[in-house]
């Protein structure tokens, strides 16, 4: 009898608690979306004008201490490199998580759609690059000096806790910067950056 209630309490402990979700389980929809982007931009790059083996990919609906800015390779259809970026002041909406976008100046607003990332330069936050929207939902993107550039204030490792903001621009550790920055400055073409929510 003894040895029949052990089982049943080892059944129970095992099969009888379904494991909690884990927060940063990657759901078959987020796959999708992903997959949905990486077929659009893989369009975009078949013409010729932008680099058709690299590009990259911003997921704004991962939480900012979580990696949300992904390096893709086309041509293996693999994700190479990956970590965090702000996103603007201006599309927190006082609910964690949920974000707002717009493409308005003074906004300090992500906007999300495609960019060619363009030359670079030095500014207030040394290296930056300029970023031309591709879309009607960023092509105000030069205009408001939306650039990809890296600040001291974000995180190298993935944090528990949201990470500093931005005036809209999509800004990256400096660490990860400098990985980024040997990508862009080797490609022969402008590479996609695409922004997505």
């Amino acid at each position: 009898m003894k040895i029949v209630s052990i089982i049943i309490l080892i059944t129970a402990c095992v099969f009888g608690n379904p494991k909690p979700k884990e927060e940063n389980a990657i759901e078959d929809s987020d796959i999708e979306r992903f997959n949905q982007q990486i077929e659009n931009v893989k369009k975009m790059s078949a013409s010729g004008v932008y680099n058709s083996k690299i590009a990259f990919f911003i997921d704004m609906r991962i939480k900012s201490g979580k990696n949300r800015f992904f390096v893709y390779d086309l041509e293996n259809d693999k994700v190479i490199d990956e970590g965090l970026v702000a996103n603007g002041a201006g599309s927190e909406t006082g609910v964690k998580g949920e974000l707002k976008f717009s493409n308005e100046p003074n906004s300090k607003c992500t906007s999300l759609g495609c960019y060619a990332i363009g030359k670079s330069y030095r500014g207030m936050f040394g290296k930056a690059y300029v970023l031309k929207g591709l879309d009607q939902t960023n092509n105000n993107a030069v205009k408001r000096m939306i650039v990809l550039h890296s600040y001291s204030a974000v995180p190298e490792g993935e944090q528990d806790h949201y990470i500093a903001l931005s005036q809209g621009c999509p800004m990256v550790s400096e660490v990860f910067f400098k990985r980024l920055e040997k990508i862009i400055d080797s490609s022969k073409s402008n590479i996609i950056l695409n922004i997505y929510y």
